[in-house]
């Protein structure tokens, strides 16, 4: 595969640390930090992340069982977040190979309309399920979460980006 201008030869990701960063992004979702609307989901943009960085190792299943165990921690209807989760990994592993092409804040403009995406669908199942409408501000989270993307590519990417040992036979 040829690599796009600029970028290092990353070396792969352990698996115990894209499913580290997955847990650790769930444990954060779970802090109280009251019921804001705004607030930015931050399983979602790990999930995004990893669909798009590892589309084979983190799929629509493991997005699927992260929403469902946070439909049971919010008590919200079982499968809002499951169905948004599922969704979002699903467009993101489709435009994976496209998105790695573009620049960290260009993929972040890219990234936004399935983080739109996401809190509809969502959105939808709650009021659908008898819920009540949480206000405009809710059109802040995914805007939020663009905005962590770059965060997110810096940190995530970071145990990657170490060089490799030396070595006189290999020139990479």
């Amino acid at each position: 595969m040829i690599l796009p201008r600029g970028d290092a030869l990353l070396l792969p990701a352990n698996p115990l640390f894209v499913w580290f960063t997955l847990l650790f992004a769930f444990l954060l979702n779970l802090v109280p930090l009251g019921r804001v609307p705004a607030m930015p989901d931050f399983l979602a943009v790990v999930l995004v992340f990893w669909n798009v960085h590892q589309a084979r190792r983190v799929g629509v299943g493991a997005a699927f069982l992260f929403g469902l165990m946070m439909d049971v921690h919010d008590g919200a209807v079982l499968g809002q977040h499951a169905l948004a989760y599922t969704l979002l990994s699903f467009f993101a592993i489709t435009i994976h190979r496209r998105l790695l092409w573009f620049t960290v804040p260009s993929q972040a403009v890219q990234i936004l309309p399935l983080f739109f995406a996401a809190h509809l669908v969502s959105l939808v199942v709650r009021m659908l399920a008898g819920g009540m409408f949480p206000g405009w501000n809710l059109l802040v989270a995914p805007v939020v979460e663009a905005l962590l993307w770059p965060v997110a590519t810096w940190v995530l990417l970071a145990p990657q980006r170490r060089p490799p040992d030396p070595d006189e036979n290999r020139p990479l």
